[in-house]
């Protein structure tokens, strides 16, 4: 049943989860009964192919601690030396916490005292820059907000404190999330793990960097129109954007309302089963949050040992025909279709399938975001928000606070969303593009009609140099074109490496995108996690992590 990705590369020392399929098991029993091996994280990683498949780190933190072979502060110490050492190549965190060690040595007392120890206790959580929290600065990677602190943490944060993690520091982005390389950062850029010369993607360039560089074990961003699972696919690791609503909102800094997800990163489905848990249901902070029932994501995986030799027979699959055409790179195809097979090898029935509305969702998407940009980001002036800049007239001090404070792009996205929404031009574009969106949602909606899930690449090429195309930027949007619909649409999508292209030292990753229907993540999760297991050497890391 196992499936050999082409040009495997470094894989980490093999590490078994089993992780019960029964529903009744809650997580914290799941965590509890956890059997991991003892392989910690100072075990170099092999350079040689290892017959292992991904693994959780956070239910492997959680044995070591509740076996007591190893504590929280020889882990988190681990993880922050690993940090500093790698940070100066990578630059993927703007701010590191200063607490984490005296947060790591609470856990610890609690241990030694028999207390009953958090889902995510001992476990280390990059924040990417726009996701309010109250003991750092979150500058939203716009220097218009250097050395802001918010007096409150984002819903999503407060949950991952209430579970337990440990909030490692706040990761780089490209402004306001407004990018798709992170160099568009107002501080500095951050490198690919894989290729310290290319970009990690963006806007959450350097939570998808600290993921993959192993700085820390998982790690939030957000996803407004691939935000998420662009970067994913760059740096080799799990992405997953969730169902528009699954999330609380509160706490993220507002770029596209209709269209902004906070969504995870780890380096395996199950940690961003268990991470996607915490951080998911309603909250009565956000009124687009879904008072839906969150299921069980971590008891949707099933191990390895209990699947049978087709776990996913019956599955109906649609290979998305516009993602794999023109203007897609050779390698890139020739890696999902090598996934599509493996997926029928498990047993999926696939066919090609045609979304006609395809090609229309990137100009929609940018009218629509840049619009509504441009209302969202009239609060940073100098005076509700932001630093302030000159005296005089109000109109001076907007003038210059906020043409000192944003960066090119952001001005760039005001001024176009301006524009559009202008009188006369309202009707020939916002309107336009919102008629085009309500078009989108209907063809996904016949689409998942007929399959289960839809699958394509996550970026039409794996990562690019830096400074590639920076001058270029019809360019960088056009590299949204496989990720922008599904926000549109409101779906959820899953980002799980599938294979390797030529470049760079040891070949880039490529991802393979999952899209299901809305608040289907558990089916996500589910595919996903057979997808890893039974992917041979797909359990990769990039050489910088096998260099130190």
């Amino acid at each position: 049943m196992s499936f050999l990705i082409p040009n495997p590369r470094l894989i980490l020392p093999a590490r078994r989860l089993a992780l019960p399929s029964s529903r009744s098991t809650s997580p914290r029993q799941l965590l509890h009964g956890a059997a991991t091996a003892s392989a910690t994280l100072s075990s170099p990683p092999s350079n040689t192919v290892a017959s292992g498949v991904p693994s959780s780190e956070i239910l492997s933190i959680r044995d070591s601690l509740l076996s007591r072979r190893r504590t929280a502060s020889d882990i988190a110490g681990e993880y922050l030396d690993r940090l500093h050492m790698v940070e100066p190549q990578i630059r993927s965190f703007l701010h590191v916490s200063e607490s984490a060690m005296k947060e790591a040595e609470e856990v610890d007392r609690m241990v030694a005292a028999g207390r009953e120890l958090p889902l995510l206790a001992g476990v280390l959580v990059g924040v990417k820059d726009n996701i309010c929290t109250v003991d750092m600065p979150s500058t939203g990677g716009s220097k218009i907000l250097k050395g802001y602190r918010p007096a409150f943490d984002a819903t999503a944060v407060r949950r991952l404190r209430e579970a337990g993690a440990i909030v490692v520091g706040k990761t780089n982005l490209d402004e306001f999330g407004m990018g798709s390389s992170t160099e568009g950062s107002g501080f500095q850029v951050t490198a690919n793990p894989w290729d310290l010369s290319r970009v990690p993607g963006g806007s959450s360039g350097g939570s998808a960097a600290a993921v993959s560089a192993r700085q820390c074990v998982v790690s939030l961003g957000s996803d407004t129109g691939g935000s998420v699972r662009q970067p994913a696919s760059f740096c080799g690791v799990v992405g997953m954007k969730p169902t528009y609503g699954r999330v609380s909102r509160f706490g993220l800094m507002a770029y596209a309302s209709s269209l902004d997800v906070i969504g995870c990163f780890g380096s395996s489905i199950a940690d961003v089963a268990i991470l996607l848990n915490v951080i998911s249901g309603h909250d009565r902070l956000d009124s687009t949050s879904s008072k839906r029932d969150v299921p069980d994501f971590a008891n949707e995986l099933v191990s390895l040992n209990n699947l049978d030799s087709k776990p996913l027979k019956g599955l109906k699959v649609g290979l998305i025909r516009e993602t794999i055409g023109e203007g897609v790179d050779a390698g890139v195809v020739s890696a999902v279709q090598a996934a599509a097979s493996h997926l029928e090898h498990l047993g999926c029935v696939l066919n090609e399938i045609s979304l006609p509305s395809f090609s229309l969702g990137l100009p929609a998407y940018y009218i629509l975001a840049s619009s509504e940009a441009s209302s969202n980001l009239s609060r940073y002036d100098g005076v509700r928000y932001g630093n302030q800049v000159g005296n005089g007239e109000l109109s001076s001090i907007y003038g210059h606070s906020r043409a000192n404070g944003f960066g090119d792009e952001v001005k760039m996205r005001i001024l176009m969303g301006t524009y559009a929404l202008s009188a006369g031009y309202y009707d020939a574009y916002y309107k336009r593009a919102q008629q085009v969106r309500t078009l989108i949602q209907k063809c996904f909606r016949d689409a998942m009609n007929d399959n289960d899930i839809l699958i394509s690449p996550a970026a039409p090429s794996a990562a690019y140099k830096i400074g590639e195309k920076t001058n270029n930027p019809l360019a960088m949007y056009a590299g949204d074109i496989m990720t922008v619909n599904v926000n549109l649409a409101g779906l959820p999508a899953l980002v799980v490496p599938c294979g390797f292209v030529d470049g760079g030292p040891a070949g880039l990753p490529v991802g393979l995108q999952i899209i299901a229907a809305a608040f289907c993540e558990d089916t996500l999760l589910r595919v996903g996690h057979i997808f890893e297991q039974t992917l041979q050497n797909c359990r990769s890391v990039p050489p910088l992590y096998g260099a130190n």
